[in-house]
Order: structure tokens, then sequence, then C-alpha cells
């Protein structure tokens, strides 16, 4: 391999590695890879064009939190909720309330809970100094069991970047359910 082929690879390889940090520090669910065989006629001009596109959706996504304008700040009526006692496969509303308690518009860019079972939905629009509005969070805790804690990180133009929310219950179910189906099933074959 040449001098000249393994230079352009390195620096290919750390373009990358930038490139990788920053798309997963914006969260960009859209950037999928290619494996790219090195072996096959034009495989560096391919991973100069897979490097380069990389690294333009890192600028654009870089450039999009620039974009949401200057700071301001947001403060919740409540931080935390808890559930209390809830059932196993049960969907669980919350609406956490909010208010721009800065000087300029607040912009929502993301709201993301923990885990796939915690579902918030935000304001899209910005919210004028003053205003108020709402985050949904929908809590469905599956087949989880016992105390269950979990979060929702809210990402917008305050100080600090981003917020969280705590959402807490305790999932009951599980024992109860898989009796009544042993028993249910001993039924249908007795």
């Amino acid at each position: 391999m040449s001098d000249n082929v393994k230079n352009i690879l390195i620096i290919a390889i750390g373009v990358l590695t930038v490139a990788n940090t920053v798309i997963l520090m914006t969260d960009d669910d859209s950037v999928s890879y290619e494996r790219t065989n090195l072996n096959t006629p034009n495989s560096t001009e391919t991973i100069e064009s897979s490097f380069q596109n990389d690294l333009n959706q890192a600028n654009n996504a870089a450039a999009v939190q620039e974009d949401l304008g200057p700071k301001t700040s947001i403060e919740f009526a409540e931080m935390e909720h808890d559930f209390g006692n809830i059932e196993q496969n049960t969907r669980n509303p919350h609406v956490f309330s909010f208010t721009n308690t800065g000087e300029h518009p607040l912009i929502i860019s993301k709201a993301k809970g923990s885990c796939g079972c915690t579902v918030p939905s935000y304001p899209r629009e910005p919210i004028p100094p003053g205003g108020t509005g709402e985050i949904e969070v929908v809590y469905s805790p599956g087949t989880q069991k016992n105390q269950q804690t979990k979060t929702v990180t809210i990402t917008a133009n305050t100080e600090p970047e981003t917020t969280i929310l705590r959402i807490r219950a305790n999932v009951k179910g599980g024992e109860a359910n898989a009796e009544g189906q042993i028993e249910g099933a001993a039924q249908l074959g007795g």
C-alpha cells in the first residue's frame, strides 16, 4: 500500500471519528453507514466520498443547533411525576406544563425518553417570552415490574441546554397474569 493511500486512510479515519462523535452528540438517527470493501477498485474514492457525506451531515446538524437563536430560560411547574401503582401493559400519560421565563422565544429542538417505553411529545413552534406550553409524556411499562424511574431529556435554546424531567411508577402485575394464563391453559387442555 502506498504512503499516499495510507495517509488518506489515516486522515479519513480521523474525519470519520470526529464526524461520528458530532453525529452521536446531535442524535441524528437518519445517518447510516455502509461497509466498504477496501480491496475493490476506487475504494479510496468511496471512503473519501462517504466520509465527506458524514462530515457534511455533522456540519449541518451543528448549524441547526446554532440556529436555535439567543438563549432564554424555561420553568416547569413540576420536574417529576410519580404515577404510583400502575399495571403492566398500560398506557400512562402525564403532562408537564412549562413557562418561557426568558426574554427570547423558546425553541425546543428535541425531547427524548430514556427508553422506548417513555415517549414525549413537545411543541414544535417557538414559545414567546411569558408563553406557556406542555410536554406530554406517555409511559407504557410493557412487562417491566416493580419500582421504575425514567427520564425525558429536553433540549432547547436554554442555559443549560438540557433539562431533565423524571417519572416514577411502581409497576404491578406479572405473577398474577402468569398464573391466570397457566390456569386458563389447563382449562383448555382438560
